[in-house]
C-alpha cells in the first residue's frame, strides 16, 4: 500500500511571533525618533513666530503711513502662565492690553488692528527691551528703537532688532536657528 501525503499548502499570513518582532522594532525605532522631531517641532514654532512677529512689525510700519495716523506695537505679559501677546494699534501705550482670554481691548478712542497671543502652552514668549513702539505716519520711522526676542522653552531665541527708521534685521544668538544670521 502506498500512502500519499496530501501536498502542502504555502503557509498564509504571519505568526504571532513574526508580529510581535515586527511591533518591537517599529517602538524601538519610534522611541529613538521622538526626541528628535519634538526638537524639529520646537524650532519651527520658534521659526513661525519670530517670522509673524517681523512681518508685522513691517505692517505696523506700512499701516501708519497708509493710515496717516501714528500706530504703537505694544508688547504685554511675561511669558508666565497666561503666555505674552503683541498688539497692533492707535492711541498711546497704556490705551489697549490685552485679556486672558479673549480680545484685546481698548479705552478711549484708541482702536485695535492686529492681536497676536503667544499660549504658554507652545512653550514660545516674547521679551522686548521697550513695551511700546510708536511708528509715524509721515516718515515711517520708529520711536524708540527696540530689541524683541523670541524665545522657545529650550533657550532658542530670534532677535528683531528695530532701527529707528522702522526697519527690521533679524538675527540669532544661538547657532541652532538654521536661516538666521548669528548676532
Amino acid at each position: 500500500m502506498n500512502f500519499r501525503l496530501p501536498p502542502a499548502r504555502p503557509q498564509l499570513g504571519v505568526t504571532l511571533i513574526e508580529a510581535c518582532v515586527v511591533l518591537a522594532i517599529t517602538a524601538v525605532l519610534a522611541a529613538s525618533v521622538v526626541p528628535g522631531m519634538q526638537m524639529l517641532i520646537d524650532i519651527r514654532r520658534l521659526d513661525g513666530a519670530a517670522t509673524e512677529l517681523a512681518t508685522d512689525i513691517q505692517f505696523a510700519r506700512a499701516e501708519a503711513v497708509t493710515r496717516n495716523e501714528p500706530l504703537r506695537l505694544s508688547v504685554h505679559g511675561n511669558g508666565g502662565d497666561t503666555g505674552t501677546c503683541y498688539l497692533i494699534h492707535t492711541g498711546a501705550a497704556a490705551d489697549c492690553s490685552c485679556v486672558s482670554p479673549g480680545p484685546a481691548q481698548c479705552i478711549a478712542d484708541a482702536q485695535v488692528v492686529k492681536t497676536v497671543v503667544l499660549n504658554a502652552a507652545d512653550r514660545i514668549r516674547l521679551e522686548a527691551n521697550a513695551a511700546s513702539i510708536l511708528f509715524d505716519p509721515l516718515h515711517g520711522t520708529s520711536t524708540p528703537t527696540a530689541t524683541l526676542r523670541v524665545l522657545d522653552h529650550q533657550g532658542r531665541a530670534v532677535h528683531h532688532v528695530v532701527n529707528v527708521m522702522g526697519r527690521v534685521r533679524s538675527c540669532t544668538p544661538s547657532s541652532t536657528m538654521p536661516g538666521y544670521r548669528a548676532c
